[in-house]
């Protein structure tokens, strides 16, 4: 029985006790938490640290020694299938029937021909040719091809070669007695017994022929996702794999290369890395002197490291079955950042125009500008006729392709200074910066136009796009935020729809 006033307190203890057990746990999660990010950072440094050291190793041997290898393999198989051709033409730039029968006056084209023809089967070339300066006769093995002139556009490469200081030149042109084949040319320089220029002669190969030697090369490093191409010192790509583009004609045209195309082509460096679709290059180049060529031979830097990244992504892996508790408060805690992101991106989804949210930001500013300056400034407002129709007759989807149709004509018509924004539904918004109402109005009418010359293509048909306008310019005395200019150009666009739609109004 004395035991029962014990019993009293000590029950009515337990709710404090639970209480007090509250921040203890959450000062007990707190610091398994700090604990289990301080252990994730320290394993991810460690592991970061392992894979960028072991990735500039691989970088290193890749730039400094395979690279290089597989250049120096193919410049000497190119360099004998090239140089041969090349020895063919000199043979015959010194030959001395072809000089004297020349000197002699090109009498009885039958020898010249045959001469010709003897080259092209004993030397398996696909064309031999000679072109006198004398009588700008281009002589083939099948015969007279025809008389060069300065003025015909395909016998500019005769009179490059007059003129050039060089002996020889390697030409990818076409070949008129091949049936346009596209064709290697070694172009020599033929002189007289007294050092008199006399013409151009020489043979050629089927680009196809060359094409072979690098797809050899390329497909033997398939894996490795290499490209063999040669540059020509004007930056021109002649041969490449099939890893290249058939449009792709210049180093300035390939995406992430474009930049470092002078360097390339002017400097002694030979190793660069580049970005391209996300994706990390590496490049060697080679300057073969014999040809004036630049051999480039490029890799992806990722499948190379994508053993180093594998073990990299499976020390992750298991950092995250380990902190599966920190990452998951970590995903809540991202999540609900995403969604502020969300709500604050700048982008609408649908047209890739700037949406209601920024365009009033851009507004403001240009308020500030214009106040500052004193330049004028106009708005568009824009609202498609009868969307609703479209959407009943063609359904959602094509509603949404007429809206990113209606988007993609603006951006082709507007300024780069102009703004254009969706405002809601299919009313859109141009912010036209230092440009008066008359301007503006040309705009909007040049707009309503082409969308009605330009249908929206969808499903076989033809959905006419039809626009109602309201135009106003900011009044410098009595304008000082948005609503006042917006409102005058909403009022222009509703007197435009009472007025019977597809016309533009505006209003100062």
């Amino acid at each position: 029985m004395k035991k029962e006033p014990c019993e009293q307190p000590m029950q009515k203890c337990e709710q404090p006790m639970q209480k007090c057990e509250r921040p203890m746990q959450k000062k007990k999660f707190r610091l398994i938490m700090l604990l289990s990010l301080m252990l994730a950072t320290g394993f991810m440094v460690i592991s970061l640290t392992n894979y960028f050291v072991s990735r500039t190793a691989l970088r290193t041997e890749i730039m400094d020694n395979q690279l290089p290898l597989i250049s120096e393999n193919i410049y000497s198989e190119i360099q004998q299938d090239l140089l041969r051709p090349i020895l063919i033409s000199s043979f015959m730039a010194t030959d001395v029937f072809l000089r004297e029968w020349v000197v002699a006056g090109e009498k009885d084209e039958s020898r010249i021909v045959r001469y010709l023809k003897e080259i092209q089967d004993q030397y398996d070339t696909v064309t031999s040719f000679f072109v006198s300066e004398n009588t700008k006769i281009y002589y083939q093995a099948q015969g007279i091809l025809k008389t060069v002139s300065p003025d015909n556009e395909r016998d500019i490469w005769y009179f490059r070669v007059k003129e050039m200081l060089s002996e020889y030149e390697i030409n990818i042109d076409i070949d008129m007695a091949n049936r346009d084949t596209m064709t290697v040319f070694i172009n020599y320089r033929v002189y007289d017994h007294e050092g008199k220029y006399i013409g151009a002669t020489g043979v050629g190969l089927t680009v196809s022929a060359v094409k072979e030697i690098i797809e050899t090369y390329q497909e033997g490093y398939e894996a490795y996702d290499r490209k063999i191409y040669f540059v020509d010192q004007s930056g021109n790509i002649l041969l490449h794999g099939s890893g290249l583009p058939e449009q792709t004609r210049r180093i300035t045209d390939m995406e992430g290369l474009a930049p470092l195309a002078s360097e390339i082509l002017s400097t002694s460096k030979n190793s660069f890395t580049y970005r391209k679709d996300g994706r990390s290059f590496l490049l060697n180049t080679r300057y073969l002197s014999e040809f004036n060529w630049y051999l480039c031979v490029e890799q992806s830097e990722s499948k190379a490291l994508h053993r180093i990244f594998t073990l990299l992504i499976v020390n992750i892996g298991i950092c995250i079955l380990t902190m599966s508790v920190v990452l998951f408060l970590t995903h809540l805690a991202i999540s609900a950042y995403h969604k502020k992101f969300e709500e604050m991106a700048t982008l609408d989804k649908l047209t890739g125009l700037y949406n209601r949210q920024a365009f009033s930001i851009l507004f403001k500013e240009m308020i500030k500008e214009v106040l500052r300056r004193f330049i004028p400034f106009s708005v568009i407002i824009m609202d498609i006729d009868h969307f609703k129709r479209v959407n009943d007759t063609h359904g959602h989807v094509a509603g949404d392709a007429v809206l990113r149709h209606v988007a993609s004509l603006m951006r082709t018509l507007l300024r780069e200074s102009d703004t254009v924004c969706r405002w809601g539904g299919e009313e859109f918004m141009i912010l036209m910066k230092e440009c008066r109402l008359n301007d503006a109005f040309i705009m909007a009418e040049k707009i309503r136009k082409s969308l009605e010359d330009n249908p929206c293509r969808w499903s076989g048909s033809d959905i006419t796009v039809m626009v109602s306008l309201g135009v106003s310019q900011w009044n410098l005395l009595d304008d000082r935020d948005e609503d006042s200019i917006v409102t005058r150009a909403d009022k222009a666009l509703y007197m435009a729809k009472e007025g019977g739609r597809n016309r533009t109004v505006k209003l100062a």
